[in-house]
């Protein structure tokens, strides 16, 4: 038989009369596996923490996503936002399912194409594209997105250096009725620059104007907006039609769907506030479908989506390092997962799951990183149960922008592992080492001996 596990006895504090709608018994559950794989595996394999990715996820989501838009609208397609998560191996999940590549950088431009990506099925998006990148897109046949008037000009003088025709869509941005507007990217549409900007292009005779685009915001959790910004952007199809008699190819509705983890600061959990693909689609293929253009001239639709597709697919597994009291007698506890590796932590509320068997004792715990700064925080507050020094800990939604957003700071990046649809485990990024940190530096003569 075995023993029991030594419970402590604890006291805590009761708030009687000011539970919330779904009572006051916090409920925990141990994750102890991702996708059949265990985490005590994970972690003694690849080292805690240790980033996991599920592909199973990934495509379920995926798929999801995809039905929820194609069952309403014929002409869809999807582009994966290589700066959401820009590992090549999760670049390349996507595209073997049917993704182009949205890229928003040089950079990411030369990952798409080193990922097998032909040219036309690239958009390149971003307020810095150099001469050098646009000369290189337009000769791979890419869509260029513009988004200012210099890079307008720019593109006509490469066309007539080229002699070739660029692919371009403009970027717009509109007032939807959120807050803020995202005014920084493309030509605003209420003050006139969109419209300007289409006229010269179509004057200048030089490019080949084939879409519209925008991009409201991000992590919108609700979606009318969307419905608004599909609505404006088909008025200047037919007004484009009607003026220049020229079909545009195709509207991009950007990204910016949410995922389901919760923002900090929300009352209700992410998974009850998240729209569903099935509502976000409602609004866009309705607004496409009930505008005033011709059935057989609708222009196909393209997503960006990022977050909505990947968040979820992702998992930390990490390990307690100690346990302390703070100031005013609140329990806090220092994982060695830090907000260098989880930069989403500053605006979210992680769902964080104790890895193994527990007791069910909890307290009010602030959940730390292993940083030398005291903003490295994970969680300010939240019941936890309490865990001992090696006790594993499992953060889940992480896929998003953490492995493109962290930074080695203090400590180094750890592995990235990808389970895949059998269960095996794949290091898809290696973790730093000295020598990875150091191998760019220089040290002058003066200072080698």
């Amino acid at each position: 038989m075995e023993k029991l596990k030594y419970e402590r006895p604890i006291i805590n504090k009761i708030n009687l009369g000011i539970p919330n709608k779904f009572g006051t018994k916090p409920k925990f559950e141990p994750i102890t596996q991702i996708d059949g794989v265990p985490v005590q595996i994970l972690a003694e394999k690849f080292g805690s923490p240790v980033m996991v990715i599920s592909e199973k996820k990934i495509k379920e989501t995926y798929k999801e996503a995809k039905r929820a838009f194609t069952t309403r609208y014929p002409k869809v397609q999807f582009a994966w936002s290589y700066k959401t998560n820009y590992l090549d191996a999760v670049c390349r999940i996507f595209h073997k399912m049917g993704s182009w590549a949205e890229v928003v950088s040089g950079f990411e431009y030369d990952k798409a194409l080193s990922n097998g990506m032909p040219g036309n099925q690239i958009i390149f998006n971003g307020p810095d594209k150099s001469l050098k990148d646009l000369e290189k897109a337009v000769i791979n046949k890419s869509y260029i997105h513009i988004d200012h008037f210099d890079e307008l000009y720019d593109l006509i003088e490469i066309a007539e250096k080229l002699d070739e025709k660029p692919k371009v869509a403009i970027r717009i941005n509109m007032n939807t009725g959120i807050y803020p507007i995202w005014d920084k990217f493309g030509f605003n549409l209420e003050n006139g620059d969109a419209w300007n900007a289409i006229n010269k292009i179509m004057i200048s005779g030089k490019l080949d104007l084939v879409g519209l685009h925008t991009h409201i915001g991000t992590f919108i959790n609700t979606v009318e907006p969307y419905g608004v910004a599909t609505t404006k952007l088909m008025d200047l199809v037919i007004r484009i039609n009607e003026k220049f008699h020229t079909l545009i190819k195709y509207i991009d509705l950007g990204g910016g769907f949410a995922s389901t983890n919760t923002l900090r600061g929300s009352y209700l959990q992410g998974s009850d506030t998240c729209p569903s693909f099935d509502a976000y689609a409602e609004a866009i293929t309705n607004s496409i479908i009930n505008s005033g253009m011709d059935i057989e001239n609708l222009p196909m639709l393209i997503l960006e989506s990022g977050r909505a597709l990947i968040d979820e697919a992702g998992s930390i597994v990490g390990s307690v390092i100690a346990n302390k009291r703070l100031a005013d007698g609140r329990r806090s506890m220092i994982i060695d997962v830090g907000v260098n590796i989880l930069f989403t932590a500053f605006w979210y509320d992680h769902l964080i799951n104790p890895g193994q068997s527990f007791s069910y004792n909890s307290e009010e715990t602030t959940i730390y990183g292993p940083l030398c700064m005291n903003i490295d925080c994970i969680r300010p507050n939240m019941q936890f149960p309490v865990l001992k020094k090696g006790d594993l800990i499992v953060i889940s939604k992480i896929g998003a922008y953490n492995m493109t957003q962290w930074m080695q700071f203090i400590t180094m990046r750890p592995n990235v592992v990808l389970i895949d649809l059998q269960g095996q485990t794949h290091v898809i990024r290696q973790n730093e080492t000295l020598e990875t940190i150091t191998s760019l530096e220089l040290i002058p003569d003066y200072l080698k001996s």
